[in-house]
């Protein structure tokens, strides 16, 4: 009995205990609300609009048809078109940003080159991610207008016998504005992966040639495998940050000629703000959410097994 009555006094009262384990979500509450306000708070609210008809400007009061803008949407021969496009966009840009920003970080990890040389290289490499992406529209609508610096050096060295529309072009302006993605993309790999490099011991490499690895040997037995981390969360991230790149499209082509550059987020705002359908608008939004959600899934699931 007396061990019994020491540990009930020993023992806190129910309210304190259910107090203590508030008090972390006491100190996250801002921060929760915040992110309400701001993210789940408009979320919902256009996922409500894109259920329903007649909404923000309209004289008809609002009507709900469920999930007919969706059907709608998933016949529209031009959202199919936006959704090609962005696709391109973003797998073409995420396999180029792989291929240039590991080049460069092995580049500049060698030691086949001297400190000063490899310092003015990093500046060099680094410099596109300098720009914001409305320096770079302007900066790259300058060099590829048809009487801009590429023309001409093209021409000059008889690389083209005439001036090249290269964003006015249906052929060549998704192509373009793709070139012009990766430009503006690959140093954050080249960063990452250089971090990477750095963090990779010499005495694997050591053992490796030990054991009668050449270079190619050394880099896809050790390297590789020890980016892998690193790789997939580049490529995840870079997926989704450019399924929803706006200011770089709009800048350049506006999403033409004939919606031939046209992709999901110039899409979204054109039915919004050119035509004023924010049902349809809403809809496609939730679509680009949908996506982003999907790989933001396996994102979150490579982070949790490489903590582990």
């Amino acid at each position: 009995m007396a061990s019994i009555t020491a540990s009930t006094r020993e023992r806190p009262p129910a309210r304190l205990r259910i107090r203590k384990q508030l008090v972390p979500y006491a100190y996250l509450s801002p921060t929760l609300l915040l992110l309400a306000v701001l993210s789940l708070i408009p979320i919902a609210t256009v996922f409500y609009y894109s259920l329903m008809d007649n909404v923000i400007i309209t004289n008809v009061p609002p009507s709900f048809i469920g999930i007919s803008n969706y059907a709608e949407i998933l016949s529209d021969s031009n959202f199919l078109q936006a959704l090609r496009n962005t696709l391109i966009l973003a797998v073409a840009s995420v396999i180029f940003h792989f291929i240039l920003g590991l080049s460069f970080a092995v580049l500049l990890n060698t030691r086949l080159i001297g400190p000063g040389t490899r310092a003015l290289f990093r500046v060099v490499y680094i410099l596109p991610w300098v720009f914001t992406a409305s320096i770079i529209a302007v900066l790259w609508r300058l060099l590829l207008n048809p009487n801009g610096v590429v023309n001409f050096l093209l021409i000059s060295f008889g690389l083209a016998g005439e001036q090249i529309e290269w964003l006015s072009s249906r052929q060549i302006a998704l192509a373009s504005v793709v070139f012009i993605n990766i430009w503006s993309g690959y140093p954050f790999y080249m960063v990452s992966f250089l971090a990477g490099l750095q963090g990779i011991p010499d005495d694997l490499y050591e053992a490796g040639k030990i054991d009668g690895a050449n270079n190619l040997g050394l880099f896809r037995f050790i390297t590789l495998p020890l980016l892998r981390p690193i790789i997939i969360s580049l490529a995840m991230l870079d997926f989704i940050w450019t399924t929803h790149q706006f200011t770089l499209i709009w800048m350049t082509t506006g999403g033409g000629p004939v919606r031939a550059s046209e992709v999901l987020s110039t899409y979204t705002y054109k039915l919004a703000f050119s035509s004023y359908e924010f049902s349809l608008a809403s809809t496609t939004a939730m679509v680009i959410l949908a996506m982003s959600t999907f790989v933001a899934v396996f994102y979150v699931r490579n982070q949790r097994l490489a903590n582990e």
